[in-house]
């Protein structure tokens, strides 16, 4: 496998991690108070060190899509791309509803219906809102692939630079209604392009990178302490320019570091890479009794990560053994 492929497949199991870590921590925001003070702590720093994770995935779509030589063709883009991920999402979208309905208690099958029938514009599970702002970045591949390989790379850079200066203004405050997600998520697949088209200046925006996610966890948690309540203060935004440096730096950095892994752990980390969808998509169900008997750990800074991998080897597996019986592989893609 080829170096500039690997780091790919590096990125996506690195961010199929960091988003489960996401989900593992995220009842213990809101406990403060009920929890010591360092755990409390220890969860809001994970949280924005981990931010980085969903504008990756969608770094990593811009980087292979727009980087495609091969002449567009739209049914095959629809059949073979768009609808790969769009049947898994709807019916991973109905299993979670029911699951929804079900606690260590009882069975509200009214909970069900409800999210079903929000389902065409809110997610039945936490974790299925990715795709209601994902999926339509689709519609942005037929218009900026070309623009990506043009000779002259002008247009695409004024382009990616007005977008920057947007996620600028979005760390400000501003707001720009429903076509938000649209412009702001679209902008990391001209970001993943560029940084996989282009050798960038590592050590420069590694260094920017850190003073982001430096001023990321001190902005939240200076913030949290002084409110006495979780609060990101707009940091921990998918959409802010900070995480735009943060993202980039992780970027760079498996890039560059795909270089020194050895054959043997290419072709293992590529094995897991091949199911970080189906983990992305099953990691909730490992979660559930968690969340459901509220339980949280000690020793935050340890629990979590330990937490974290155990559900990535878990969903790991049942990713595994889906996709070997025929009538279920198609669940995880």
């Amino acid at each position: 496998m080829q170096k500039k492929v690997f780091y790919i497949e590096l990125l996506r199991v690195v961010a199929a991690i960091a988003v489960i870590a996401i989900h593992v921590l995220g009842p213990y925001r809101y406990i403060v108070g009920d929890i010591p003070v360092s755990d409390w702590l220890s969860a809001i720093s994970i949280n924005g060190a981990s931010r980085w994770a969903v504008p990756v995935f969608i770094m990593i779509t811009g980087a292979l899509m727009l980087s495609d030589t091969r002449s567009f063709s739209a049914s095959y883009f629809v059949k073979r791309r768009v609808m790969k991920v769009f049947v898994p999402f709807v019916i991973w979208s109905v299993f979670y509803a029911v699951l929804a309905a079900i606690s260590l208690q009882n069975v509200n099958w009214s909970e069900t219906v409800q999210r079903l029938m929000q389902f065409p514009v809110e997610e039945t599970y936490y974790h299925l809102g990715f795709f209601y702002y994902f999926l339509p970045l689709y519609l942005l591949i037929p218009i900026l692939r070309p623009m990506a390989q043009q000779k002259s790379p002008d247009a695409f850079n004024a382009l990616l630079a007005i977008w920057l200066g947007l996620c600028t203004a979005r760390l400000m405050g501003m707001d720009l209604g429903l076509v938000e997600d649209f412009v702001l998520y679209g902008g990391y697949l001209m970001l993943g392009y560029a940084l996989h088209k282009y050798e960038a200046p590592f050590k420069l925006l590694f260094f920017i990178g850190v003073l982001a996610l430096v001023a990321t966890e001190y902005t939240a948690i200076s913030q949290s302490v002084s409110k006495g309540s979780y609060t990101s203060a707009g940091w921990f935004s998918y959409k802010t320019v900070n995480t735009v440096l943060i993202a980039t730096m992780v970027f760079v950095l498996c890039k560059r570091w795909a270089e020194n892994v050895s054959e043997k752990w290419q072709k293992r980390i590529t094995a897991v890479s091949r199911h970080s969808l189906g983990i992305y998509l099953i990691h909730p169900i490992f979660l559930w009794p968690l969340r459901e008997a509220n339980m949280v750990f000690g020793m935050a800074w340890l629990s979590i990560p330990l937490v974290t991998l155990a559900v990535f080897a878990l969903s790991y597996w049942a990713s595994v053994r889906l996709s070997r019986w025929r009538v279920t592989a198609w669940l995880v893609p």
